[in-house]
């Protein structure tokens, strides 16, 4: 099978494409067969050397794609599924801990820039149903960011403000949210061009924070 591997020092033209034997499920471990992949900043960031990884990891923390084989002891996964996969493989329930934040794909241990990944089954879950690969692959860490931060820490309703900053993955994310909760949306970006596309996923008002320096004191805010 084909791997992206970063080679040190990191920088992009230190991603190099090799091949490598494909892997065989162990007890309680899924082969997947990668068809997507999003980028994030994180991966950005990892590839250029902003932030460091090992040398010869696979980069990219978010993928998707079908189930090929699965180990002994999964019945939880058939052959065919559609999976996507968790940011945090070890955060299943409850508060982030130590524990539970290790193990990030494409930062400490290897990501999805592969054609195949043979990984434990809490790497994976089954993406929503009439999802494709390719929009799966978008949700891991900036749609569940957004909706953590949005809708389970924020608790917002119907008649609530949200302010999302920039057009980021994570503020396209919480800008849906927000109107899908029936909340009204203020987006702000530097681009004009930019700002049309926000009112055509459905900002309410929107700011050009470059053009209007103290725009925190407009009356939308």
């Amino acid at each position: 099978m084909r791997v992206v591997r970063l080679k040190a020092p990191a920088g992009l033209d230190n991603l190099k494409l090799v091949e490598e034997d494909l892997p065989k499920p162990k007890p309680g471990e899924l082969l997947v067969r990668i068809r997507a992949c999003s980028l994030n900043f994180l991966d950005d960031m990892l590839a250029r050397g902003k932030k460091p990884c090992a040398d010869g990891r696979v980069p990219l923390s978010d993928g998707a794609g079908e189930v090929a084989a699965v180990g002994d002891g999964v019945d939880e996964f058939q052959i065919g599924d559609i999976v996507v996969s968790t940011f945090y493989p070890h955060w299943l329930a409850g508060e982030m801990t130590s524990a539970t934040r290790r193990d990030v794909p494409g930062e400490s241990v290897d990501g999805y820039a592969r054609e195949f990944v043979c990984a434990p089954v809490c790497f994976f879950t089954k993406a929503p149903r009439g999802y494709s690969p390719a929009e799966a692959a978008t949700l891991a860490c900036a749609g569940v960011t957004a909706w953590r931060g949005l809708v389970v820490r924020g608790q917002v309703k119907p008649g609530d403000t949200v302010l999302t900053l920039g057009t980021g993955a994570v503020s396209l994310f919480a800008l849906q949210f927000a109107k899908a909760a029936g909340a009204r949306v203020i987006a702000t970006s530097s681009s004009e061009q930019k700002l049309e596309k926000l009112k055509r996923l459905g900002a309410d008002a929107v700011i050009n924070y470059k053009s209007v320096p103290d725009w925190v004191r407009r009356p939308e805010i």
